[in-house]
């Protein structure tokens, strides 16, 4: 009898004691959430909604509601809190690269947090560390990082900054002074922001147009359209500007200010924002002679707007776990937003490769934004 050919490669290829042990199946991919069935695509989706476009869980859970998904919010809580943790450590290789620098801006805002049990919230905050050296000709990858703590004591900052050896480009927060003062060697140096100082003197002229205020605003004005001129300008071009011709207004208007100091009540809001001025003058005029220090803070302040959007409309984070979350998932979505990247396309990508295995401990560095400028990563609205 003359076996069939077809059957006979079959025979050969398959042979019966195989069949006998049953269907094989491929290992199922492993996932961000162990034996849950988002994908890493959808948990960036979830991420950048809430932290980048300012979309809380529960408005989430109603939009996939009414396409006919039911998930609890408590299950897209847990699927932010997994996710933050694959993230953590890029969020700290961010941090690292921020604090190596020479220059950092710093500012915090409030972050309500439920307190465990007691149905109330605490005054938590969210401290914002950036570096961006583009307007000083800088080529560095610019960059912001973003720490909770549950109050604003200035132990906080002197934690966060431990390494930091350079120039802190601040407010008049009390808790920047001390760690100046702390820092025997001199390795920590202030330079406080002019905007600040401005909009002071912008508040005072809003509500009693005070001639005065209206001078101190014009000053600054002029000081401000200079540096508006040598922004992009190389380092060289800046510092010999400045010294040129901010130098002598910023000098006039230290002695304006002195002059104006008596006349006015001692008690009065214009009083004190002069004093505030003259008590902060040397961290005021050192960018004048410091090629990376910019004028005023308003790096980073543009990377607080976003957290306040978001919380505006999340009201409080849930602990302060939720709290850490949001400073990481923050850190991660911002960053890649100032380097040009999609920050969702990003996030995917990274997860995905950490998920699987691909990329190692080691080897995080090469997920980062600014060594990640994969096609089709353009920069988010």
């Amino acid at each position: 009898m003359r076996l069939d050919p077809c059957r006979a490669t079959v025979a050969a290829l398959w042979p019966g004691r195989r069949c006998e042990k049953g269907v094989h199946q491929a290992p199922i991919p492993a996932r961000a959430i162990p034996g849950g069935l988002p994908t890493e695509a959808l948990l960036a989706q979830v991420l950048v909604a809430k932290y980048g476009d300012g979309l809380p869980l529960y408005r989430q859970a109603a939009i996939l509601a009414c396409q006919g998904i039911n998930l609890d919010r408590s299950t897209l809580c847990d699927w932010v809190a997994k996710s933050c943790w694959w993230l953590r450590p890029l969020h700290g290789l961010i941090l690292a690269h921020i604090t190596g620098n020479a220059r950092v801006f710093v500012d915090d805002t409030p972050l309500p947090t439920l307190e465990r049990g007691l149905g109330r919230t605490m005054d938590g905050r969210l401290w914002a560390y950036a570096v961006d050296d583009r307007a000083c000709g800088g080529t560095g990858p610019p960059a912001v990082a973003y720490l909770y703590a549950p109050d604003r004591k200035c132990i906080r900052p002197a934690a966060h900054l431990a390494g930091f050896r350079g120039v802190l480009q601040v407010d008049g927060y009390a808790g920047f002074k001390a760690l100046e003062r702390s820092r025997n060697d001199g390795s920590v140096v202030l330079a406080f922001c002019w905007a600040h100082l401005r909009r002071r003197f912008f508040e005072i002229h809003a509500g009693t147009a005070s001639p005065i205020a209206a001078e101190a605003l014009l000053r600054i004005g002029q000081i401000d359209a200079i540096e508006h001129e040598i922004r992009g300008q190389s380092p060289q071009q800046r510092v010999a500007i400045r010294q040129a011709s901010t130098a002598p207004l910023v000098a006039a208007m230290q002695t304006w200010l002195r002059a104006q100091l008596n006349p006015v009540s001692s008690d009065s809001a214009l009083a004190k924002a002069i004093r505030y001025g003259l008590r902060h003058w040397a961290g005021l005029e050192r960018f004048l002679t410091n090629r990376r220090i910019e004028l005023d803070t308003n790096i980073v302040e543009r990377e607080i707007r976003p957290v306040a959007v978001t919380r505006k409309a999340a009201l409080f984070a849930g602990s302060e776990g939720g709290g850490d979350n949001w400073a990481i998932a923050t850190t991660l979505i911002r960053t890649a937003i100032l380097n040009g990247i999609n920050p969702q396309a990003w996030l995917t990508d990274v997860l995905e490769r950490m998920v699987s295995g691909e990329v190692r401990s080691a080897q995080l560095t090469t997920l980062l934004p600014w060594n990640r400028r994969q096609p089709g990563t353009a920069a988010a609205a």
